[in-house]
C-alpha cells in the first residue's frame, strides 16, 4: 500500500527532514548494516518497485540503490534519457504522473534542482534526490553515518570543507544547521558556496576561510570533492588553475585534530583535490563512506515507504 498524500515525504534536499528523523534514520542504518554484515535476510520491501531515472551518469548511486533495493526484497526499473521519453522532450510532469502510478518510490539523478522538484510535485510516491547541480543529500547522509560509525556523534564537531562551493558544499551547510555541528568552508574566489542559496539561516553554524589550511585547523573531519563536477567540464583547465592551492595534503591533515578523518565522495583524482598520501592514508575512510551509501539509502527507502519500524 502506497503512503497517502498527507503522509508522503520526499527527500530532495537535506533540510527536508528534521534532526529527530535523522536520529531515527541513522539508527536504522546501523541496524540494517549489522544485519547485512551478519548475512541476515531482511526483505521488508517485497513487491515494492524502485524507479531510477538517470539524466547524469553514475557508478556509486546506481549500484548502491539497485543493490540496496534488491537486498530489501524489492525490484528496480532503471531509465536514462536515452531509453525513455524524457530524452524526447516529454514534460517532466507527465513522466512523474505515469511512473508514480506504476512504481512505489523514485530516485532521480539530474541537473537543475527545479527539475526534480517539478517531478516530485506531480508524483504519487516518494521521490529521492540522487544528485542535482545544487544538492547531494544521500551522500551527506552517508558521510554523517560514516563519521558516527568511527567517532560517535557529529553534534558540536567541526567539519572542514575544502574545494568547490558545489552541491556537496551546499548540502554540508544544510546538514550543519540541521544536525548542530560547525562547518569550516574554504573555496577559491569565484567558486564560493552560497549559504543563502542553500536556504541556511543560521550563520553561526559555518565559518568561511580564505586559506584552506586555516579551515582544517582543529577539524574533526576534512572532506573535499573533485574540482570539476559533471556539467562543468568546459571549465576544467580554468578550474585546475584556480584550485591549485585547495589540494588536501598531509599539512592540512596535520593541523586538524589528531584523530581527524578524511572523506571524499568519489571519484577522486589523486594529485588534484587530494594527495595520494591522504586518500590512501590511515585517516581516510572513503571506502567505508562509499559502502555506506547503500546502507543509508536502504534505511531511507524503508522510512519513506513504511514509516517508523517498531
Amino acid at each position: 500500500m502506497k503512503p497517502g498524500p498527507s503522509l508522503m515525504k520526499h527527500f530532495l534536499q537535506f533540510k527536508d527532514l528534521r534532526a529527530e528523523e535523522y536520529a531515527y534514520l541513522l539508527e536504522r542504518t546501523r541496524i540494517i548494516k549489522t544485519r547485512f554484515k551478519n548475512y541476515e535476510r531482511y526483505t521488508p520491501l517485497v513487491d515494492r518497485t524502485l524507479a531510477m531515472i538517470f539524466e547524469k551518469a553514475s557508478t556509486r548511486t546506481r549500484v548502491s540503490f539497485e543493490a540496496g533495493m534488491y537486498q530489501l526484497g524489492g525490484s528496480v526499473v532503471t531509465l536514462t534519457t536515452g531509453d525513455s521519453q524524457l530524452g524526447r522532450s516529454e514534460p517532466v510532469e507527465d513522466t512523474a504522473r505515469v511512473i508514480s502510478r506504476m512504481c512505489d518510490v523514485v530516485m532521480i539523478r539530474t541537473y537543475e534542482q527545479a527539475r526534480i522538484e517539478r517531478f516530485a510535485a506531480h508524483s504519487r510516491v516518494p521521490v529521492i534526490n540522487g544528485l542535482t547541480n545544487e544538492y547531494h543529500p544521500c551522500q551527506i547522509l552517508a558521510d554523517v553515518f560514516t563519521f558516527i560509525e568511527h567517532r560517535g556523534s557529529i553534534a558540536g564537531k567541526v567539519v572542514a570543507w575544502v574545494g568547490d562551493g558545489n552541491n556537496m558544499a551546499n548540502t554540508w551547510l544544510q546538514a550543519a544547521e540541521v544536525l548542530g555541528f560547525r562547518l569550516h568552508v574554504s573555496t577559491p574566489e569565484g567558486y564560493r558556496a552560497d549559504p543563502a542559496a542553500a536556504g541556511v539561516r543560521d550563520t553561526g553554524c559555518f565559518e568561511v576561510f580564505d586559506h584552506p589550511l586555516e579551515a582544517c585547523r582543529g577539524a574533526h573531519l576534512v572532506t573535499t570533492d573533485v574540482w570539476t563536477s559533471m556539467g562543468y567540464e568546459a571549465e576544467n583547465e580554468e578550474r585546475r588553475k584556480a584550485f591549485v592551492d585547495w589540494c588536501v595534503d598531509e599539512e592540512m591533515m596535520a593541523v586538524a585534530q589528531p584523530d581527524a578523518l578524511f572523506m571524499h565522495c568519489l571519484p577522486a583524482h589523486r594529485g588534484e583535490e587530494v594527495t595520494a598520501e591522504v586518500i590512501d592514508g590511515p585517516q581516510s575512510v572513503v571506502w567505508d563512506e562509499a559502502e555506506n551509501r547503500m546502507h543509508v539509502q536502504k534505511a531511507l527507502m524503508e522510512y519513506l515507504l513504511l514509516g517508523r519500524i517498531g
